[in-house]
């Protein structure tokens, strides 16, 4: 839930409205002082009085008579403010987010804001930003496929079990493999998933095979180098992992190896993986191990078939 980088980020932006709000604030209010001393004199007069209040609730003392001061002086400062032709809250900290004053939490829960940054972060860092913002279940188009019965059944089947696959993630985990030719509406799919994890506060990445493949090469090849932060790892450990074309990636013993740690581990630690690709069960069979092979298509798996001409090309 919700990764520790995209997280921190997060927090980072946060931090900094709230200064910025700080100090536009200050700015502001050493701008009024200038031109009215009564003003600079109630400020100051604030700044000790609540200093004080602090200072005798903290040491058990009454504290009413300095509220009942401080109260009057807030006045005096409001007075003044009009007087000048400012609004009277001229000077007060205007943060962006006023439930949470920019620190993310309202009591303790997340705030509304936290969770909004949250998803932004996500989906940047998802890979697939822009397709999330067009693509979804709700404009996933069964149309296009009512030229074929058989296979118009057969989207909204897939459409059924995927929307059902997303509601798993974090629950019921297990893997889903996309087969079927380019255009035919696998990524559309894939896509409405993550949308769907994302916005639950999921972690979830997107890459090709070959990338994923590549990004394990790149640590084998630089573990003899020293310590250097892990390109792979993020793969191992993200809520959902959408692996697309499977297939186009260049197969060897390290590669086999690399896909059955990666699918295997994710199986292992319940999380979800959506593999798509446009190999035939049997090309997957011949390609791959028994035991990468099992994976794709086992009792811990489901597996939709994709048919048709490609639609991008009818658009």
């Amino acid at each position: 839930m919700y990764g520790y980088d995209n997280y921190q980020k997060v927090k980072d932006i946060l931090q900094k409205r709230r200064e910025k709000a700080m100090d536009d604030a200050q700015i502001r209010q050493n701008s009024v002082a200038e031109q009215s001393e009564d003003f600079r004199i109630v400020t100051e007069e604030l700044k000790k009085s609540g200093l004080l209040i602090f200072k005798t609730a903290l040491n058990g003392g009454d504290i009413e008579k300095i509220k009942e001061r401080n109260q009057f002086l807030n006045r005096e400062k409001r007075r003044i403010l009009k007087q000048l032709g400012y609004d009277e809250n001229y000077t007060d900290i205007k943060y962006t987010c006023p439930v949470c004053n920019d620190t993310g939490y309202d009591m303790d829960k997340l705030c509304s804001c936290l969770k909004e940054l949250l998803i932004k972060e996500n989906i940047k860092s998802s890979g697939m930003g822009e397709l999330i913002e067009k693509q979804s279940f709700e404009n996933f188009d069964l149309d296009f496929y009512r030229g074929d019965e058989e296979n118009f059944k057969r989207m909204a089947y897939n459409k059924k079990c995927a929307e059902k696959f997303a509601k798993s993630i974090g629950k019921n985990s297990k893997n889903l493999l996309l087969i079927g030719s380019t255009g035919t509406g696998k990524t559309h799919i894939s896509t409405s998933i993550a949308k769907v994890a994302i916005e639950e506060g999921f972690e979830v990445l997107y890459d090709s095979a070959q990338n994923i493949v590549s990004a394990f090469g790149d640590d084998r090849f630089r573990s003899g180098y020293g310590h250097s932060e892990s390109k792979g790892a993020k793969f191992l450990q993200c809520d959902l992992l959408i692996i697309d074309d499977l297939g186009t990636e260049f197969v060897n013993q390290f590669t086999i190896s690399c896909l059955y740690n990666l699918i295997n581990t994710r199986m292992n630690k319940n999380l979800s993986t959506v593999i798509s690709t446009n190999l035939s069960s049997e090309e997957l069979a011949r390609r791959y191990e028994d035991r990468i092979y099992s994976r794709l298509i086992g009792s811990d798996s489901t597996v939709l078939l994709f048919r048709g001409s490609d639609h991008r090309l009818k658009r």
